[in-house]
């Protein structure tokens, strides 16, 4: 590699701008098979990640599932799996936060910092190696969904519509992840924020149907995007919805789209400067 070939600046004009844009996907895609490769050396990371789930599952589906009614009829256990879907979607933000506060403890993102780098990278590689450990995750509970009697009963194209959604909702949860891992202080401080996750991802319509909390509770769980994601999901998969007739549960689909974009505009920025501040 020459310094002509790595520096940009040495070139100009349109050449320059190419420059940029190959070594920034160059950098990313370096950085998204180290984060990938961690994972492949030490799969029981993702093995933990999906413990808490598919215990859920096991526990929701048929220790509490029997007591459990869905507004309108309907299984319970396939009213259950896309709001666990959801769930497990919206709670991997943990594991971006710990992951980036753990490189950054570790000195990694020090390291990466010293070198010739796109700036980028960093926040960009490990957005695209976490959604890909996501696909993988959602696969593996899908699996263990269909091995319950969970089905998704309106076709393929409206089931990978739905997955869409699962993965966009955590997309836009990355860059919550990785912001909030580079405002935490250590790794031991980012465990705390299960603490904070848990009871969000538990007040929406994960388990039980809004319309069947007390009022004020309903009302916070309707608006919360997981469940605009759920409702949306069983809509697409053509499981019992159980809709409690608001505004929000209404037109969960086109929620499940505008909450993860508002959420990625607002948080994407937010991670990249933090980044670029921890960079000067």
């Amino acid at each position: 590699m020459t310094t002509l070939e790595r520096n940009p600046a040495a070139a100009t004009g349109p050449d320059r701008e190419q420059r940029l844009a190959y070594w920034a996907v160059a950098d990313c895609w370096n950085i998204t098979r180290r984060i990938l490769t961690h994972y492949q050396r030490h799969p029981s990371a993702v093995v933990w990640q999906l413990g808490f789930p598919i215990l859920s599952v096991l526990l929701y589906g048929y220790v509490f599932g029997s007591a459990m009614k869905v507004p309108g009829g309907g299984d319970y256990r396939e009213f259950l799996m896309p709001g666990m879907f959801a769930m497990t979607m919206a709670m991997g933000f943990m594991n971006t936060a710990v992951a980036v506060v753990t490189d950054a403890a570790k000195g990694v993102v020090d390291r990466f910092r010293s070198m010739p780098m796109a700036p980028s990278a960093f926040v960009s590689g490990r957005g695209a190696a976490d959604l890909a450990v996501a696909a993988a995750e959602l696969t593996i509970l899908a699996a263990t969904a269909l091995l319950i009697g969970w089905r998704a009963d309106r076709g393929v194209p409206a089931a990978l519509g739905a997955f869409g959604l699962l993965l966009l909702l955590r997309f836009s949860l990355i860059w919550v992840g990785v912001w909030l891992g580079m405002l935490v202080p250590t790794p031991e401080a980012a465990g705390g924020l299960y603490a904070v996750a848990f009871p969000v991802t538990m007040i929406s319509s994960t388990f039980v149907a809004p319309s069947l909390m007390p009022g004020w509770l309903g009302t916070i769980a309707a608006w919360n995007p997981i469940s605009s994601t759920a409702t949306a999901t069983r809509e697409l998969f053509g499981n019992p919805v159980a809709g409690g007739g608001t505004w929000v549960e209404d037109h969960a689909l086109l929620m499940a789209l505008v909450w993860p974009l508002a959420i990625t505009l607002v948080f994407l920025p937010l991670a990249v400067r933090r980044f670029q501040r921890l960079s000067r």
